[in-house]
């Protein structure tokens, strides 16, 4: 499945079983592109009742992983993507939020107690 709107285009694989939802999705570094997609994550995330009573807490967690990979990951450069990842099963939800930048060095910048994440 996939749309275009303006400068915008979702483009997206789904597959879907009962309750079980895997959708992956790629949009262009630009911040105006994050809205329809949160808007149509969160469509499934509701309708699967995966997070009760916790809905608006992934919506802005996911608006914001959005945010920074476009404006500090891809550092809007309409030529990189973002890629998004939305798997829910039995009732589980896990989201990956993935951009082209060039990750840092958390040796660098991150407490004793992080040193050494995935951050690169």
């Amino acid at each position: 499945m996939s749309s275009q709107s303006g400068h915008n285009s979702l483009a997206s694989q789904s597959q879907s079983a009962g309750l079980n939802v895997d959708l992956s999705i790629s949009i262009q570094s630009d911040v105006k592109a994050i809205s329809p997609l949160v808007d149509k994550l969160m469509m499934i995330i509701r309708g699967c009742s995966c997070v009760p009573e916790q809905e608006e807490d992934v919506e802005i967690a996911l608006r914001e992983a959005l945010a920074n990979a476009v404006l500090h990951g891809n550092r809007q450069n309409a030529s990189k993507r973002v890629y998004t990842r939305c798997r829910i099963r039995l009732g589980e939800l896990l989201i990956i939020v993935k951009d082209e930048g060039t990750g840092f060095d958390s040796t660098h910048c991150c407490p004793v107690e992080l040193q050494g994440a995935r951050c690169k």
